[in-house]
């Protein structure tokens, strides 16, 4: 058993890995839903601070208030993403109800003349930090390749023995037991086996129907403290801890069928369902500073530490082949392994963030309800190679071919992926009690381009606030547009993308109260 479980995590991350951007990828390049106010200047708060969102993003934020305050922020958010595959175009729709930051800063400045500090808060607060439910549909003839070629490179093209096949219980041993792969002429010397595959033959006589679909379900909830001192009113310093908690469950069904009418060629269709659920705990820091040179100015800087999470992965895969002679032959990885799924235990390590930011507040005095607007931006480097893989130290079964599988794992990481900038601009106009506000952002290219992968993200926001006698309500819309591309399986002499394009609306309202 010890020896065949890190074969089941090889075949488990390998398809992970192998027919979209990595979960490394999905796990760090993420869009976090902050405040309405926050949201609707472009996500932009590095220097601007006086926002409960500031403990997500810059905690020295929080010593600009001087009062105790709570804040709630429901969402409403409408996804639909349009993908192309071989010339043709679907469509696939989902809505869902999330979270903003929701939670309770306390602050004061009950500090004598003297004393260089002049404030000092602290936040504690939930938000949502990553939202993956969506669906994706893509459909198109195909006469360049199958699938199932990918199961024979798992395999070497060459089999040593049927053991060695049925070492692959989410891949290749499954597409041998349906015959969506198959032998050639029985042994190929040496007691080995010789592979082909069923369906390929057919690329040359009409091709293959192929369909993937795709749901993803489950996010990220984070759950953070931070603290911040104010010194002389030039200085603003803070520090905080955040435990990311993770769900994730993506539902995979890819079909191919020959596109002909032909019912003696030995193969009609296969289809791959795949189900893989991930459960995690994670902890981080955040550090940042807030200078003023001037009245009007501010200058900001923070730093987040790469977010070290623990993870328990789950999979189930079932093949389904019908190669007409033989009928329907049905396979799953529950007849081949204990239990109807595979538990795995391991570690992971999402990049490391840099913000810097600038900020110019009109008519910049302590007391807020005079300042008239201002404008921000922040700029901010993801070093998205930088995400790796480990064993868990404490899983007895690490050994290892374990430890040299994530070693290799995180170095084609290093070989996909590369750093990105991100960019913020946001502003608003107060008009006594009504605020006016507008901004964008836009999410970088982390691809390295090895096989077509691209993506970029593009954010128009706005809102509208009002605040009366201790209390706020602000509303906001955030309009995302993405481009990316996505490989349904990989082979070496090259593999079928389908370009993603998504469009996701994003309604927030935040109330807020102060508390003293």
């Amino acid at each position: 058993m010890k020896r065949i479980l890190p074969l089941l995590l090889l075949c488990i991350t390998s398809t992970l890995f192998a027919q979209q951007p990595s979960e490394a990828l999905r796990l760090s390049w993420t869009q976090s839903y902050g405040s309405a106010r926050q949201q609707a200047i472009g996500g932009a708060m590095t220097s601007l601070g006086g926002d409960v969102s500031a403990t997500f993003v810059n905690p020295a934020g929080l010593a600009f208030y001087r009062t105790g305050e709570f804040a709630g922020t429901p969402l409403y958010r409408l996804t639909k993403n349009k993908s192309d595959y071989f010339n043709r175009r679907e469509t696939a729709s989902e809505n869902n109800i999330g979270m903003g930051t929701t939670g309770f800063v306390l602050g004061g400045d009950n500090y004598s003349r003297n004393s260089k500090i002049k404030g000092s808060a602290f936040g504690i607060a939930v938000n949502g930090s990553a939202n993956f439910r969506q669906e994706v549909l893509y459909r198109g003839a195909n006469n360049q390749n199958s699938f199932s070629q990918r199961f024979i490179e798992q395999l070497g093209r060459r089999a040593d023995s049927i053991d060695a096949i049925e070492g692959f219980p989410f891949g290749a041993s499954l597409a041998f037991r349906s015959r969506w792969i198959d032998t050639v002429g029985g042994s190929g010397g040496n007691g080995s086996f010789l592979l082909q595959s069923r369906a390929a033959a057919l690329l040359g006589a009409g091709g293959l129907l192929q369909e993937n679909q795709v749901q993803y379900r489950g996010g990220i909830t984070e759950i953070a403290l931070g603290g911040a001192v104010n010194i002389n009113n030039k200085w603003m310093l803070g520090g905080g801890i955040g435990v990311p908690l993770l769900r994730s469950r993506r539902t995979t069904t890819f079909t191919e069928a020959d596109a002909t009418e032909n019912t003696a060629n030995k193969f009609d269709f296969a289809t791959l369902e795949e189900e893989v659920t991930i459960n995690g705990t994670g902890v981080l820091a955040r550090l940042g500073v807030i200078y003023k040179p001037q009245e009007f100015w501010r200058l900001g800087l923070a730093f987040q530490t790469p977010t070290v999470f623990t993870i328990r992965d789950e999979a189930t895969a079932t093949v389904t082949a019908n190669t007409e002679g033989a009928g329907g032959i049905r396979s799953a990885s529950s007849e081949q392994i204990l239990g109807s799924s595979s538990p795995f235990n391991y570690g992971m390590v999402t990049p490391y963030r840099v913000s810097g930011s600038i900020s110019y507040v009109i008519r910049e005095i302590q007391d807020v309800t005079r300042q008239r607007g201002f404008i921000t931006a922040d700029v901010e480097y993801v070093n998205y190679k930088a995400a790796s893989f480990f064993a868990d130290s404490e899983d007895e079964t690490t050994n290892d071919d374990l430890e040299d599988f994530f070693n290799g794992l995180n170095a084609d990481i290093d070989r996909a992926y590369k750093g990105a900038f991100n960019f913020r601009l946001g502003g608003e106009l107060k008009f006594t009690k009504w605020m006016v506000r507008l901004g964008g952002a836009y999410f970088g290219n982390p691809f390295k381009n090895l096989q077509g992968e691209k993506g970029d993200r593009l954010n128009l926001t706005g809102g509208l606030g009002y605040r009366h006698k201790g209390q706020f309500i602000d509303l906001s819309y955030v309009h995302s547009m993405s481009n990316e591309v996505q490989l349904p399986y990989r082979l070496a002499a090259g593999s079928p993308t389908a370009n993603v394009r998504g469009r996701v609306g994003t309604v927030l309202l935040t109330y807020g109260v102060k508390l003293y």
